[in-house]
């Protein structure tokens, strides 16, 4: 395989994983979803007994089961686009006279970064308890079309505040709940939501100053090699002046892990970037990642088989009325002061 067929595969598949990821996110049937289980169909019969129950209750652990696993992911992931940017970038930009002002850039991102991954980690997403669900019950009111007053939850055996919803994954009731996050390992809800956004800014800031000082790097390397003025011989002997694709097939074999890690590093920003800017959407009409989806029809197959209309005593909540999406918006300032300073609950005082 050439190099043009393999970065041209390269190119495709970035590109198709961040469409893909887009386009279902948040989805019950996904094509991932279908081509797992015609796999596990089709091999079914091949696998023995005790390796299909092996593989089903890792898959189970891995995603409907609080674990770490995603946060070391994302540690080593980490520490490996910062390993070959400090071992190599980092002396190339040096050697070009790039200031330390600027290299020190992602390591400061790095930093607040790791302290919003903290914050995002450790911090309650506002768990309903008994103690609490009095002041709970009180902090929004029941739209009377996604959530209903008076409807317990059948796990926890508590009265559901307007906008909470029960995390099957962390077992417990959330109040203001937008999703689970595994990367995280944790709910995000009213308490962390201002976190995990700022984090996802972050990550965005950080491999977009690594890619932009990588960029200018490569760059730099070309126009001090003058390969843009060199020339080659071809297949058929003929001599050919160096364009872009040979300027590219240059980097790609002189810098192989740096070419691919900058590759990697667009991926990460584009794909968080995209993600980033539709949680500051929900942020300014004041709308969680789950009323979202219920609000496009988005409800859980699993709860409703049948019917999506089903009563307000479900899991997921009833059909979506579509006739006042954003019923909780209050402006687009207090709606943002509402993510970074979250509603309190209101405690009665006994007479």
């Amino acid at each position: 395989m050439d190099f043009l067929t393999l970065f041209a595969v390269y190119v495709v598949v970035i590109l198709t994983c961040i469409a893909l990821v887009c386009k279902y996110s948040g989805q019950q049937q996904t094509p991932f979803g279908v081509i797992f289980n015609c796999i596990s169909r089709v091999t079914a019969p091949f696998v023995p007994v005790w390796l299909q129950r092996l593989s089903q209750r890792s898959l189970h652990g891995l995603f409907h089961q609080r674990n770490r696993t995603f946060i070391y992911l994302h540690l080593l992931l980490e520490l490996l686009a910062y390993g070959e940017f400090s071992y190599e970038v980092f002396g190339f930009c040096r050697d070009m006279d790039t200031t330390l002002t600027s290299l020190s850039v992602p390591y400061i991102l790095l930093a607040v970064k790791t302290y919003l991954f903290y914050l995002c980690i450790t911090t309650d997403p506002g768990t309903v308890t008994q103690e609490k669900m009095s002041g709970q019950l009180s902090i929004y009111p029941y739209d009377r079309r996604m959530f209903h007053p008076g409807v317990p939850c059948p796990t926890c055996q508590l009265v559901k505040p307007a906008r909470s919803k029960h995390c099957r994954v962390c077992d417990r009731c959330v109040q203001r709940f937008d999703h689970h996050c595994i990367w995280v390992n944790n709910c995000l809800g009213a308490r962390n939501t201002r976190y995990f956004i700022l984090y996802l800014m972050s990550v965005c800031a950080m491999a977009g100053s690594m890619a932009l000082l990588t960029g200018d790097m490569l760059l730099h390397a070309v126009l001090r090699s003058g390969l843009l003025r060199s020339s080659y011989m071809d297949g058929q002997g003929q001599r050919q002046q160096a364009g872009p694709l040979f300027v590219f097939q240059h980097l790609f074999l002189t810098f192989p892990r740096i070419v691919f890690m900058l590759g990697f590093l667009v991926f990460v920003c584009l794909l968080l970037a995209g993600y980033a800017l539709f949680h500051c959407y929900l942020a300014l009409v004041n709308q969680t990642s789950n009323e979202w989806y219920k609000s496009r029809g988005m409800v859980c197959q699993h709860c409703h088989p049948n019917n999506p209309a089903t009563s307000a005593d479900s899991h997921c909540g009833p059909a979506p009325d579509r006739s006042r999406r954003h019923f909780y918006s209050r402006g687009m300032w207090r709606n943002l002061g509402e993510i970074f300073f979250p509603l309190c609950p209101v405690h009665k005082k006994d007479n």
